[in-house]
């Protein structure tokens, strides 16, 4: 099972790739997790990463490719994997398609978790984290002990910018003009499938898995979790 999950902020993508992840025993490659690895071990790609980071720049697509294809070349990623976040663009998409070649381990499946803008609005308006640690937080669905504090350090949670009401309608502008093209994309090669990102975890899950049946991506050596 080899997936790339897409969709909007607050769409869930990062919750059902650590569950999928879990159920499915194969790995969840978030760019944005491999980034900060990177920064903080200071490997070769993570201080190249850096460099133009300080500069106030995109990370370029080539380190960012460099990242997934060490990435995917560990042994947990051989029983499959799980790519939430990347790619981004019909650009990185083409990357990562060569980069498959390379492997041979070409992609099962494209999700797209459409959303709805009240829905994403409610999630990621909810959205705490701590400004000490970093562990992330939401005032309806993983609420603190302690209002405002967190359970792991104590240090104080606090809103990020772009997760504020105001902003959260732009950002999901910019996404679509970037996203509508790789849909697309996606789309002429036959790997894309819509889910509905409005549903709620577990109900999402069960669509999912009924996704899985159809496409035969349960066959031997994927077990169905909820039939093991």
């Amino acid at each position: 099972m080899r997936l790339v999950l897409l969709g909007p902020p607050g769409a869930g993508k990062g919750t059902h790739a650590q569950v999928l992840s879990k159920e499915f025993g194969v790995a969840h490659v978030s760019t944005g997790d491999m980034l900060r690895e990177a920064l903080k071990a200071a490997t070769p790609l993570g201080l190249k990463a850096k460099a133009t980071m300080e500069k106030g720049l995109l990370v370029p697509d080539d380190v960012v490719i460099a990242l997934v294809r060490e990435r995917l070349s560990g042994p947990d990623a051989k029983k499959g994997f799980i790519l939430d976040g990347f790619p981004r663009t019909p650009e990185q998409a083409r990357s990562l398609d060569a980069t498959l070649r390379d492997l041979d381990m070409p992609l099962s499946l494209v999700l797209y978790f459409k959303t709805s803008l009240p829905v994403i609005i409610r999630r990621l308006s909810g959205r705490r984290v701590c400004g000490a640690c970093g562990k992330n937080y939401h005032l309806l669905n993983f609420k603190p002990k302690a209002e405002g504090i967190c359970d792991a350090c104590g240090g104080k949670l606090v809103q990020r910018p772009d997760d504020r009401e105001e902003t959260i309608e732009n950002r999901l502008k910019v996404y679509e003009a970037e996203t509508t093209p790789l849909i697309d994309y996606y789309q002429k090669l036959k790997l894309l499938t819509q889910v509905s990102g409005d549903l709620e975890v577990r109900e999402l899950n069960r669509d999912l898995l009924d996704v899985f049946r159809r496409k035969g991506l349960l066959g031997p050596g994927v077990k169905d979790p909820q039939r093991a």
